[in-house]
């Protein structure tokens, strides 16, 4: 494969992605080497004219997929008419996304930012005002990912990516994911809110189970704390349900959302059940950008189309017929995960080898953890593309099993040749 910059403004003609990476800071490593230029539904075409199936969604953002006409329609208009004010003053797009959001969670009241890690920092601040400065503390989980900014990192239950930024912000606290117990044991007089996400999404697609999101409810009535949910990446019809906690029947008391919500366009969004959203009063949070005309008129039309498409009843059926077809493939140990965010539990560390094999079979995947495949397609995918998806997957395993069993040969030969040299 190689990446062409004929048409990119400015940038050397050269395919190296050195060069492209030249003025870029270095915050992704090297990236794959495919230059997507155009895509369609579930399809991406690179600039070599090749198609990919995108069973990846720019990792669970294109709920519509790719350059739905629905939305296209709907940012071309609005920025045809206005594209920024300042949150000084109102927008109709804004002030109806507020409402359409509380219409479809069935309560709360909304800030608007750019970002699920913008949206989870919201989430934060608006947690530690209504506790008070003697209840600091937001329990969080062990592993979780809450985003990249710094109350975000200190939220995140991994220190490996903590590592190099410390100190981190304190008045932070983690215990096992689904281990309600050690989340009873770790609540103190400190602790203000509880943090977790209904299914770990970055962590590998490990859905909490039904017990542990009951009992964080029943422990945060009993304790007078927040319950919050970060829904990033299982909201916006992801799990069959608009949010994943309607899966569970457990409401919180704040909802962060982000990434599907305007399908690819840069949006945040804090939601605050009315016990909390009043210990925000004027000047205690904002955002330049949040709320942005052309951004939540995408978002009117991602939540529209996906209701006038039917597309929540589709969910449960396309991601049974997905979890039913990895079940048959070699290598394959167990799956896990909800609707269409599902992941497959490799039964070898070949996740990496098999996402670069699959990209050369024109699959797009990722790999969250080395035996680990995830999976979110857009909800518009077909019947006909999870089954093509599948064929090509399981190629891509094969290559990567092989693979892998040629390395061990060869470092097992090696060993041997160690042992026979004096």
């Amino acid at each position: 494969m190689s990446i062409s910059t004929e048409n990119m403004h400015n940038t050397p003609k050269a395919g190296a992605q050195e060069t492209l990476q030249a003025p870029l800071l270095n915050t992704y490593g090297a990236r794959f080497p495919v230059l997507f230029v155009s895509g369609s539904g579930t399809i991406l075409h690179d600039d070599q004219g090749k198609e990919y199936l995108d069973f990846l969604g720019g990792l669970a953002v294109t709920a519509l997929g790719h350059a739905h006409p629905g939305v296209t329609a709907a940012v071309t208009a609005q920025a045809g008419k206005l594209v920024h004010v300042s949150n000084l003053f109102w927008t109709e797009p804004m002030a109806q996304l507020a409402f359409r959001l509380r219409e479809i969670t069935g309560w709360g009241r909304t800030f608007f930012a750019n970002s699920g890690a913008e949206a989870v920092e919201c989430a934060l601040k608006l947690v530690r005002k209504w506790a008070g400065p003697e209840r600091p503390t937001v329990l969080c989980a062990v592993p979780s990912f809450h985003g990249r900014t710094f109350g975000a990192l200190a939220a995140t239950g991994q220190p490996a990516k903590q590592q190099g930024f410390l100190p981190l912000p304190a008045g932070f606290a983690h215990a096992p994911f689904n281990d309600l117990k050690a989340f009873e044991d770790a609540v103190d007089s400190t602790t203000a809110a509880i943090l977790v996400e209904p299914i770990l999404g970055e962590c590998g697609v490990v859905p909490a189970t039904p017990d542990f999101l009951q009992g964080l409810r029943t422990l945060c009535d009993e304790r007078d704390l927040a319950l919050v949910f970060d829904e990033v990446q299982t909201g916006v019809g992801r799990t069959g349900h608009w949010w994943a906690h309607q899966s569970y029947g457990v409401l919180p008391d704040v909802l962060t959302s982000a990434k599907a919500l305007a399908n690819g366009f840069p949006i945040g969004a804090c939601v605050a059940g009315e016990r909390l959203a009043d210990a925000f009063v004027p000047g205690d949070h904002g955002s330049t950008f949040g709320g942005n005309p052309v951004v939540c008129a995408a978002a009117l039309a991602t939540l529209d189309l996906i209701e006038q498409e039917g597309l929540l009843d589709r969910v449960p059926e396309l991601g049974a017929q997905l979890v039913t077809g990895l079940e048959k493939l070699p290598g394959v140990r167990e799956t896990r995960g909800l609707g269409l965010l599902q992941a497959a539990v490799l039964d070898a560390p070949i996740a990496v080898a098999t996402v670069n094999s699959a990209l050369v079979h024109g699959l797009v995947v990722n790999a969250p953890a080395p035996d680990v495949l995830r999976f979110a397609p857009p909800l518009t995918v077909s019947p006909a593309e999870i089954d093509e998806a599948l064929q090509r997957l399981g190629s891509a395993l094969a290559h990567a099993r092989h693979a892998d069993v040629e390395a061990g040969e060869r470092s097992a030969a090696k060993g041997d040749d160690r042992e026979e040299t004096p």
